[in-house]
């Protein structure tokens, strides 16, 4: 079976944040693979840097609207895209006033991590994957980058399993080793909590939730991993092949990188025929 649709949802992505390995992946994969024949959709969260009169980005009316439930709270759903004419495709933004609005990425002016990381984290999950049903569009394979992403393969998983989306898709997930330095909030467990999501799901993982740890549990969710960066830590590489995970191990250049993903696609799918 080949991986004809492929979802990325992604941290950061250039040129609508400063470069980083993970921006220019966000950026140069998708076209990449889009070039080798395949249908893509992007998703970045819409972080309080982006300009978006300069990067004309708007809102699509018809797909925002909705309001996610997290720790109790309600917290509106803003979608908003902007076109990248010469790729011929397009890049979702994930937005709220609360989580992203006239805030930074992972830390504040300041350098100090924001303390509801946890909770922007889980917000741009679930508000990519509502809205991804509400495209209709079913993909193939799911490829996460950056700890953003990193509760994806959970809920793909556990939460929406049943949803016709998500039903046949396979997860893989990219470990970087430029995350956050601090713990998440001591009940980040309870706010990950979601439809038949149980503590049960989560004994993987440490409370409080590092960045590791976090990593342990997209790794345990996912159908494959991919190790972006020479310095990734080799305990969570271990921690895959321990579970049996196919593990691609970095690679020396973009295009042999693009192409081991390729090829990964089309690997995880196999069990599907």
């Amino acid at each position: 079976m080949s991986a004809k649709k492929v979802l990325f949802i992604t941290q950061e992505i250039t040129p609508y944040v400063p470069e980083s390995e993970l921006s220019l992946i966000g950026q140069n994969l998708p076209q990449a693979i889009q070039d080798k024949g395949r249908e893509i959709r992007t998703f970045m969260p819409k972080w309080g840097i982006i300009n978006e009169r300069r990067n004309q980005l708007h809102e699509v009316i018809r797909l925002s609207g909705m309001n996610l439930i997290i720790d109790d709270t309600d917290h509106p759903l803003i979608i908003k895209v902007a076109s990248v004419q010469a790729a011929r495709r397009q890049i979702y933004f994930i937005d709220n006033d609360d989580y992203f609005q006239h805030r930074l990425m992972t830390t504040d002016e300041n350098g100090n991590e924001y303390e509801d990381n946890g909770e922007r984290a889980i917000f741009y999950a679930r508000g990519v994957l509502e809205t991804v049903k509400k495209l209709r569009w079913c993909p193939d394979v799911i490829h996460c980058h950056g700890w953003m992403s990193a509760v994806v393969p959970l809920y793909i998983k556990k939460a929406y399993y049943d949803e016709p989306s998500f039903r046949d898709s396979k997860v893989i997930f990219s470990i970087y080793d430029d995350g956050f330095k601090s713990n998440f909030v001591d009940n980040f467990n309870e706010q990950l909590m979601f439809k038949e999501i149980t503590s049960d799901d989560l004994n993987m993982i440490k409370n409080p939730v590092s960045y590791n740890e976090l990593c342990k549990l997209a790794i345990a969710y996912s159908d494959g991993v991919i190790q972006n960066g020479e310095n990734v830590d080799p305990e969570l590489l271990d921690y895959a092949r321990s579970l049996n995970k196919p593990v691609v191990e970095c690679q020396q250049g973009f295009e042999a990188y693009a192409d081991a993903c390729n090829s990964l696609y089309d690997k995880v799918l196999e069990g599907n025929e």
